[in-house]
């Protein structure tokens, strides 16, 4: 074998849960976000197996194409919407890109409310 040649000797498959970590952890981070929210594919996972899904608001998608992430999320009341989509897509393509060296083709945040705080605390 010369030096510049690679032997392939198979293929690497990260699973869903890896992705949905970092994506979760990356989300959570951003300035303006105040959580994750359930969503309707959530509440289906808990009526039919009886538990929690394990990241709830993160739907992830793997095909040859590279991994599309569909993330739902609460932001805090006053924050620019835009400007904190772009911040989480951001940060989650670093995030899973430096975990699992896999392309991300696509991350679609679906803003599902408001957080307004209470300032009398």
């Amino acid at each position: 074998m010369g030096a510049g040649s690679e032997e392939k000797l198979g293929t690497l498959k990260v699973s869903d849960d890896v992705i949905s970590m970092c994506t979760m952890n990356a989300t959570l981070k951003t300035k303006g976000v105040a959580r994750l929210s359930s969503v309707f594919y959530d509440n289906i996972s808990k009526n039919i197996f009886g538990k929690e899904p394990l990241y709830k608001g993160i739907k992830v998608n793997q095909n040859d194409e590279g991994i599309s992430i569909d993330v739902y999320v609460i932001v805090e009341y006053g924050v620019k919407i835009p400007e904190v989509a772009w911040d989480i897509q951001v940060n989650v393509k670093k995030e899973v890109k430096k975990m699992t060296d896999a392309p991300v083709k696509a991350v679609n945040i679906h803003v599902q409310g408001v957080y307004f705080t209470d300032e009398e605390d």
